[in-house]
């Protein structure tokens, strides 16, 4: 009698298991790594990048990996944490939408939690990956959102979705379903038959370097970000990842939604010299020999963070789950160290909390 699929998985589970204890984990060189990135051709992020029913990232293909590597790298991951570092959470503002609605008037960003963050720009609501659902296919939440769908749907009419990829922390079913006032929902190619069926909202789909208008003030750039796509109805990299800038007329807020460091940061600081604030993912870590293509470290982010050339930094994707190795707290920790480290100005980095509702500059910090 052939092995019941729950057999065969414990079987696989502990064959990894003994492999990753008597093997060292893949040995990951950073400064070749880093010399990798930084000689990327800038006339890459133009090139072709579909082919044979696949999307790719033209200018460095996608390392091959797979659960087996993951499981292996994760077993055998060395790093170790702090209590501090295991335990620090974001804080939790209260009344958002009450702090919301007493604000009719001028732009702000409140982060919501992960990636989630409702932007009202020249009065247009843009909601950047939402999710509300307490886990995230399997991570649990361990932070609320500071937010509820039905409450942006209140504070926020006709809310403009931005989703940045497939990935289940950054395109939740559930949330779009909940979003009952969306006038409209953006995504990168391939997903729009697949959103088309969470609610009635219309569905552009844009491709690297398109851009579309948001009323007459606000315009929508989509731009490469270096990352993957995959879901358990999806094959692998059958749609595509982006990221986006938000330029209205005082102000441009670049969206990285999630990426690897790579040489479209210094493209689009040389493009777009007047980014205000760059939105830029922290988390998914560790194991950095598995991670270190698909997600920056934070010494990465600092540099994408120079590369842009903008004005201030706001740390996402941290916080909420715990999707990688290390704490979910851990990168703001880290990030607090480096900015010491470096000497950099705190004034110019935006850590929030969740609930944070903070008021936006325009280009000429009024």
């Amino acid at each position: 009698m052939k092995p019941r699929p729950l057999k065969q998985v414990l079987i696989f589970i502990l064959l990894v298991c003994l492999f990753s204890c008597t093997h060292n984990q893949p040995s990951f060189n950073e400064a070749l790594w880093r010399q990798t990135v930084l000689d990327e051709k800038e006339d890459s992020l133009y090139a072709p990048h579909f082919a044979e029913g696949k999307y790719f990232n033209p200018w460095m293909p996608r390392e091959q990996g797979g659960f087996l590597r993951l499981l292996k790298m994760s077993l055998s991951e060395g790093t170790e944490y702090t209590e501090e570092e295991s335990t620090f959470k974001p804080g939790l503002i209260p009344g958002l939408k009450e702090r919301i609605g007493s604000m009719p008037d001028g732009d702000f960003i409140a982060w919501i939690g992960h990636s989630t963050f409702l932007i009202r720009v020249s009065g247009v609501n843009i909601l950047t990956d939402p999710i509300f659902s307490e886990r995230a296919l399997i991570p649990k939440r361990i932070t609320p959102p500071a937010m509820k769908a039905r409450e942006v749907n209140e504070v926020a009419p006709g809310v403009n979705v931005l989703i940045s990829h497939n990935h289940y922390d950054h395109l939740d079913v559930k949330s779009l379903e909940a979003l009952s006032g969306a006038s409209r929902i953006i995504v990168p190619m391939g997903l729009k038959s697949f959103v088309e069926e969470t609610g009635e909202a219309p569905i552009e789909e844009m491709d690297w370097w398109q851009n579309i208008s948001i009323g007459d003030k606000v315009k929508i750039i989509c731009l490469p970000a270096h990352h993957w796509s995959r879901r358990l109805s999806q094959k692998t990299n059958e749609t595509l990842w982006a990221s986006y800038l938000i330029v209205a007329p005082h102000v441009t807020i670049y969206f990285a939604g999630d990426s690897g460091y790579f040489v479209g940061y210094r493209e689009y600081g040389r493009l777009f010299p007047d980014i205000t604030y760059a939105i830029i993912p922290t988390t998914a870590l560790h194991p950095r020999a598995f991670m270190h293509y698909a997600h920056m470290n934070v010494e990465e982010a600092l540099d994408a963070f120079q590369d842009l050339n903008a004005k201030y930094f706001i740390p996402a994707h941290w916080g909420t789950f715990q999707i990688s190795s290390e704490p979910p707290g851990y990168p703001v920790m880290e990030l607090k160290r480096k900015i010491r480290e470096r000497r950099l100005d705190p004034s110019r980095y935006k850590i929030m909390d969740l609930g944070t509702l903070l008021p936006v500059e325009d280009e000429h910090g009024k």
